[in-house]
């Protein structure tokens, strides 16, 4: 349940609401908006008449939340989170794009890609360490170092660093180097894997299961912001559909409704989703115009050589022509793509 408090409640009303609620056994988690301040409570919803809440004083209503999302909802948060990344922010008016090769090969390509997707415009660099494949004997990532060779390229140009965590056993390790953890697709619904990144104090972006229903993944970062993280970042991309053309079916619908259903970031992967390079662009640009927070986007120097995914990694090149066309579409609909800072 929400409850909301009238304009005039003083910071002495509001804990007293604070104090009864987790007194009775609820969590709660304060919310100050232009227009109101909220508290969200999370507990037994039989215990709600006994607190006689809305006789407070201070307190204007009491609405239930219907979903059964409840921290992630909409009607928990009216104004959209806001996820700082540093001195980045995503959520806000700028779009931020995370750039980089599927895997961290080698010191060589690493620092290659994060040199040219940073002139191209990206503010973060993506990479992943570890890479179990569908086939054991394909290329399974440099591990811990390849999260050094990220560490060393943040430090060379200032870029923010995303990788994905495999386990709940690497979870020190990778926070350790990383700005951002990532939960890819196969592991949205590893519960007991969410509610350890949950412990962690830096924004997660969760990817939607490559089966999952909307209400299944905002259920998982449920498990996340009920562990206490709310710097959740979701990331569309793409569904399995009867189309075989693509590697999977990217949903751009997903944006626009999450949006409407939830106060959390969305970004979109169309690398993932497609499959195939030629059409990364297209659906990066409708990603934006659905409303996309943010884009990551695979780039390899030469894709041709790529040790993973290269079929659907975009060249220096075509990336750099990407991020032009994408400041056009921005700024369209009122938006800017984010500015690298640091180094």
């Amino acid at each position: 349940m929400i409850v909301i408090m009238g304009h005039r409640a003083d910071d002495n009303k509001i804990e007293v609401v604070l104090e009864r609620l987790k007194k009775a056994g609820f969590k709660t988690h304060l919310s100050r908006g232009v227009e109101r301040t909220i508290i969200g409570a999370i507990g037994d919803r039989t215990r709600m008449a006994d607190l006689a809440l809305e006789a407070m004083p201070g307190v204007e209503s009491v609405v239930p939340i219907l979903q059964p999302y409840k921290l992630a909802s909409r009607a928990f948060k009216e104004e959209g989170t806001i996820v700082k990344i540093g001195d980045l922010e995503l959520g806000g008016s700028e779009i931020q794009v995370m750039a980089g090769p599927c895997a961290v090969e080698s010191r060589e390509q690493l620092l290659e890609s994060a040199r040219l997707v940073k002139a191209a415009g990206a503010t973060m660099l993506r990479g992943g360490a570890f890479k179990p494949r569908t086939s054991p004997y394909s290329f399974q990532g440099l591990e811990e170092e390849g999260l050094k060779l990220l560490a060393e390229a943040r430090d060379l140009t200032g870029l923010k660093i995303v990788t994905e965590v495999m386990d709940a056993s690497t979870i020190p390790m990778v926070a350790e180097y990383a700005d951002v953890l990532q939960i890819g697709t196969r592991n949205m619904q590893n519960f007991f894997l969410l509610r350890e990144v949950a412990k962690v104090n830096k924004p997660v972006i969760l990817k939607r299961g490559v089966s999952a229903t909307i209400e299944e993944w905002l259920m998982a970062a449920e498990y996340i912001m009920a562990g206490g993280n709310y710097n959740v970042i979701l990331c569309e991309r793409g569904i399995r559909t009867y189309e075989t053309f693509t590697r999977n079916t990217l949903d751009l619908s997903a944006v626009p409704v999450i949006k409407h259903l939830s106060h959390l970031p969305v970004i979109v992967d169309p690398s993932h989703a497609i499959g195939k390079w030629r059409f990364v662009a297209p659906m990066a640009a409708a990603a934006v115009a659905a409303g996309a927070d943010g884009l990551l986007i695979e780039v390899h120097p030469n894709p041709a050589e790529a040790l993973c995914d290269g079929p659907q990694s975009l060249t220096p090149s075509n990336f750099e022509a990407l991020m032009k066309e994408l400041n056009g579409v921005a700024g369209v609909f009122g938006r800017r793509l984010g500015v690298p800072q640091g180094i």
